[in-house]
């Protein structure tokens, strides 16, 4: 009995001893496995000559505007264009009443024709008396009398003359024509309005050429000359820049452009000054007033290094990028950023052609921790598409003459097709 609680008690402790053993076992964590390499995309870095663009914001202006005024005081008879549509120098625009114009003229030429024989007169007077004051049958005082009056008379032609000619223009001010080609306003005045010396009936745009106006700021300007003093920049040759438009939709315009005036001084109120850039608009795709964005091309940086923006990230004090070194390891390089060309970045200083650099993955590098580095090509701006060359335009039908020269006013004013 006693031999039966012993080996009891054995078995207890035994068994005791091995659960105890085992829950050890379980307590004890087995060690993690190893952390996968960080995959990241790497670029061996290259010089290149960089075109350097800078981008305003713009607005179009015609290049020829032009009010049409009444020139004389009037009844306005006819309008005889549509409004807003384009026109070409000479098209009659509206007819004023003539008629107390046409009866002005007559009787100026009637005055003329008076004074015309009241010359008549004193110069056969004169004849007359010339040679009797030669034989003293008349005094010197008659003969000076005689002459005076052929002369007065004389100017008094000439003052008629000109009263016919004021008439003749005051009758042909009664027609309002356009002076150069363009697209038209909206009318003011309606017809049977009377007008006064002055008044504007309608304006005329140019559109071809279009102006393009652009501000550039004292900072810019002077960082600009900054840069070029440094050799940063190098100028297009004969300071010929080259500007292309970015219109409100995005799309660009097919024609470039080039700047044709800069103002010689900045503006009091905005520190800027005004560049004038000039383009080609043959089918009107621009209109005076729109907005644009204006690229201006043709400086360039010599052996510049660019990087994807995805390569450069924000430190505590400065941007940084990861370089990798010989030993296939990532370390954390200063450097100093430049203006974004696309989607690139211009470093300044920090890189220099042939080193490595984390294009891709660069925010999960850790330094000295392994990688999985897949190799990519550097971007050769040559490669980069261009932009395109045309677009096409939709043409107004008011423009319809404009772009089909052999269709001509008719003697009402109309146009035939």
């Amino acid at each position: 009995m006693l031999m039966e609680v012993t080996m009891k008690k054995i078995l207890i402790i035994f068994t005791f001893l091995i659960t105890t053993l085992l829950l050890t076992a379980c307590d004890k964590k087995s060690p993690p496995p190893p952390k996968p390499p960080i995959e990241v995309s790497v670029m061996k870095i290259i010089a290149q000559d960089t075109p350097i663009d800078f981008e305003y914001v713009g607005q179009t202006l015609s290049p020829n505007e032009v009010d049409l005024r009444a020139r004389v005081a009037g009844f306005l008879d006819k309008q005889l264009y549509n409004d807003g549509e384009f026109v070409i120098a000479g098209k009659i625009m509206f007819q004023m009443d003539p008629k107390p114009f046409e009866a002005e003229l007559i009787t100026a030429k009637g005055e003329l024709a008076q004074q015309q024989a009241r010359l008549e007169v004193a110069k056969a007077t004169l004849a007359r008396v010339i040679p009797l004051a030669a034989q003293n049958a008349v005094s010197q005082q008659t003969l000076d009398t005689v002459t005076g009056d052929e002369k007065e008379a004389q100017a008094a032609v000439i003052s008629a003359m000109g009263q016919v000619r004021v008439a003749e223009l005051n009758l042909s001010y009664t027609t309002i024509v356009s002076p150069i080609s363009g697209l038209s306003r909206n009318a003011g005045p309606n017809e049977g309005a009377y007008l006064i010396v002055g008044s504007v009936l309608t304006s005329v745009s140019g559109i071809d050429p279009m102006n393009v106006n652009f501000s550039i700021s004292e900072n810019e300007l002077f960082s600009y000359r900054d840069n070029v003093a440094k050799g940063l920049l190098v100028g297009p040759k004969d300071s010929k820049f080259q500007v292309q438009l970015t219109l409100a939709d995005g799309s660009i315009f097919p024609n470039m452009g080039y700047i044709s005036f800069a103002n010689p001084s900045f503006s009091k109120e905005t520190g800027t000054f005004l560049v004038r850039a000039v383009f080609k608009n043959p089918d009107g795709q621009l209109r005076p007033g729109q907005f644009v964005r204006a690229k201006v091309s043709g400086a360039s940086r010599k052996n510049a290094i660019i990087v994807p923006q995805t390569a450069v990230l924000q430190g505590a004090k400065s941007h940084f990028v990861w370089v990798i070194n010989k030993d296939n390891q990532a370390e954390q390089r200063m450097v100093e950023v430049g203006d974004w060309i696309g989607n690139d970045w211009l470093i300044n200083g920090g890189l220099k052609a042939g080193e490595r650099v984390v294009v891709e993955g660069a925010i999960r590098v850790k330094a000295k921790k392994p990688l999985k580095i897949t190799e990519v090509k550097a971007k050769l701006l040559e490669d980069e598409p261009k932009a395109p060359s045309n677009i096409a335009v939709p043409v107004l039908p008011s423009e319809k003459l404009r772009l089909n020269p052999e269709k001509s006013p008719n003697s009402s004013g109309q146009y035939k097709e």
